[in-house]
């Protein structure tokens, strides 16, 4: 870079910015400003530092960049004459943020003229305070819109997950009755085999054969294949006719019990020859109890396990303490998204491909899941629920990359450069606001430091983001 002279009046009137200043404007812009000339590959500004300037360009040729996904890529190249970019929004009071949101690069030798960010602010609060007013009206009125339309986005979300975790924990508690109501059957049953055994004179020896049958037939009943309807009927129409035949009482109905619980009319015709004598009905009676109050229970148990595993989803996935900085495992957090997001990820197979050393990292792990669930959503929306989702998680340095990959049609070559911008959506009306991606890459570069990016293509469209493993969080 290197410092130059002002730039003469008669050259700052001939830029299109400022077509129609007066002599004095003009004269003051002047003696405020300085030219300088940067070499081809020098960088003019980088996003990120305090915006200190705002940049014209004289002559030469500049390309304005983004940082995407840890990559620099070019928004636009330019040789205009004129072309500003840099400290653009200085006057606007209500702005908090006076970073510059891109890079400049000089692709050939470049002059450009430099005015000073405050003096920028001052020259156009002094001189034009209707569009100052103006702008800075513009600027909060977006800002609040924004805001609401947010809100309603998060409470919409909120719905949306609550009404999916109420189905998902619908489908274990009703289980969990059923087999509850169920279960009374099969316990007096049980309560009643010990007259039925005595009304049949059996001994101590029987009962103990009994009880080994009945452990091995609880045994068998949780390793067994499920059966489909023809085999089933097969089968109890084959254990029917040799309990029939040793004289068991209710054999139909014991046939169906023991065959739903995967014993064949092999192990039953073994229980028999284990079992002969009169106390050979009373033993199946009460066999059959118990096999279906373990079968019972066990679903129970089963239904039970499922609602403590959403109990647990939930909490992962909200982060009670969501403001504070912590320690967050990733991959959990991707799991309970899974889960909170199941309702929509029906029909959708889930592969994780996640890197078992994979370190925690400092983060608000509430607002990272906000990121997880905007990606799955909109992958679940591309795949039309139907189709592969890939998690992929892996570790550069000291930066941590998680992948969110669908094989949908990929995104529209019209609709990509828009992705990230705010209200844009490719969803029909009603179906979505535009700020799911825009929110997620504020939460990841604002809130985290981190970049996230998408390659899309017919196969399909990835999304990664990328993080500090260790960082100072606000």
């Amino acid at each position: 870079m290197t410092p130059g002279p002002g730039v003469p009046v008669d050259v700052l009137r001939s830029l299109f910015l400022f077509e129609g200043l007066s002599g004095e404007d003009l004269e003051w812009l002047s003696r405020h400003g300085e030219r300088r000339t940067y070499a081809a590959g020098a960088v003019v500004f980088a996003e990120g530092e305090p915006a200190a300037f705002l940049f014209l360009l004289l002559d030469g040729e500049v390309c304005l960049l983004k940082s995407v996904a840890g990559q620099q890529v070019p928004l636009s190249t330019t040789t205009q004459r004129g072309a500003y970019a840099g400290a653009t929004r200085a006057f606007v009071v209500a702005d908090t943020d006076h970073t510059y949101s891109s890079s400049m690069t000089a692709l050939a030798t470049s002059s450009l003229f430099l005015l000073p960010a405050a003096q920028f602010a001052r020259f156009v609060r002094e001189r034009m305070p209707m569009a100052v007013h103006l702008l800075d009206g513009l600027f909060v009125g977006m800002r609040n819109s924004e805001a609401t339309i947010r809100q309603r986005e998060h409470l919409a979300r909120l719905g949306t997950l609550s009404a999916g975790l109420a189905h998902e924990l619908n489908n274990p508690a009703a289980a969990a009755v059923r087999a509850a109501a169920q279960l009374s059957v099969p316990l007096a049953a049980l309560a009643g085999s010990a007259a039925a055994f005595a009304r049949a004179g059996v001994g101590e020896e029987f009962l103990a054969r009994a009880s080994a049958v009945r452990a091995d037939a609880v045994a068998q009943a949780c390793a067994a294949p499920a059966l489909g309807a023809l085999g089933r009927a097969d089968a109890e129409d084959e254990v029917t006719d040799l309990l029939e035949d040793a004289g068991v009482d209710g054999a139909a109905e014991v046939a169906v019990t023991l065959v739903a619980a995967g014993l064949d009319a092999g192990w039953v015709a073994g229980a028999l020859e284990r079992l002969p004598g009169p106390g050979c009905s009373a033993a199946f009676g009460w066999l059959a109890a118990a096999v279906e109050a373990d079968a019972l229970t066990r679903e129970i148990g089963t239904a039970t396990e499922a609602i403590s595993a959403l109990v647990a989803a939930v909490k992962e996935y909200s982060y009670l303490d969501s403001s504070a900085v912590q320690e967050v495992d990733l991959h959990a957090g991707l799991d309970s998204t899974v889960r909170m997001l199941g309702h929509k990820l029906r029909g959708i197979a889930v592969l994780r491909e996640f890197d078992p050393a994979l370190p925690r990292v400092s983060a608000y792990g509430a607002e990272l899941n906000q990121v997880w669930t905007n990606l799955l959503d909109n992958a679940a929306a591309a795949m039309g629920g139907r189709g592969t989702l890939r998690l992929r998680t892996s570790r550069a340095g000291e930066r941590v990359r998680v992948e969110v990959a669908d094989d949908g049609p990929g995104i529209p070559p019209e609709a990509r450069p828009r992705v990230f911008e705010a209200f844009f959506t490719t969803k029909g009306p009603g179906a979505g606001s535009g700020l799911g991606l825009d929110s997620s890459r504020r939460i990841v570069e604002d809130r985290h430091h981190g970049s996230i990016g998408f390659t899309t293509g017919p196969a399909g469209t990835t999304f990664a983001v990328e993080l500090p493993v260790a960082q100072s969080l606000p």
